[in-house]
């Protein structure tokens, strides 16, 4: 099987005779991961969850000005069984912390989490016991975009980063930039593992 995606043949509408593959048929030679890969991240359905101000932009980034449909991300779903990405846009108070966690539970596998906003990253300016300093206490965040309240660009740029992150690692890995070149491990004490 094809490690990389080696071969893509399309017809061209210049042409009278299109030149396609074995029986005339387009074809495309890749590996499954990697086109499953690719239709979770060209498909991502967002989570309806706006909690504050920071949900105003979030709504604006589906609209004419800014058009989230163009990143395949234009389904705004209310329902957590229909959504893979959470976007968690506003302050999260301690009462809305296990409800937040109840409907991240019921989200089916794989889902993503996008922090919006500097009140759901760290609590922003509410720095006291009924606001969550972070809804990465309660869920795991994938994307964090910063801003106070973030503008639907900032938006679309987590959500083209949350597709880089599908694309280079697979559903749900930790990106880790590591060193170039890895010195060998030797042990000092002979007969030490």
């Amino acid at each position: 099987m094809a490690k990389y995606t080696t071969e893509i043949s399309l017809h061209d509408s210049g042409s009278p005779n299109p030149d396609f593959g074995p029986g005339s048929s387009p074809f495309v030679l890749a590996r499954m991961e990697e086109l499953v890969n690719w239709a979770r991240r060209n498909s991502l359905w967002p989570l309806t969850f706006g909690l504050a101000c920071c949900a105003i932009e979030m709504m604006a980034s589906a609209a004419t000005r800014f058009d989230l449909s163009r990143f395949g991300s234009e389904v705004f779903r209310a329902s957590p069984r229909q959504a893979d990405v959470m976007i968690v846009a506003g302050r999260v108070s301690t009462k809305m912390a296990p409800v937040l966690r109840q409907i991240y539970d019921q989200m089916p596998n794989p889902k993503w989490v996008i922090s919006m906003g500097a009140c759901a990253s760290t609590g922003g300016v509410y720095n006291n016991y009924a606001i969550l300093q972070g809804v990465d206490q309660i869920v795991p965040v994938d994307v964090y975009v910063p801003g106070c309240p973030p503008s639907p660009d900032a938006l679309i740029y987590g959500i083209i980063k949350l597709q880089e992150k599908i694309k280079a690692q697979g559903s749900g890995k930790v990106i880790e930039l590591g060193p170039l070149f890895q010195r060998p491990v030797t042990n000092p004490v002979p007969g030490s593992k």
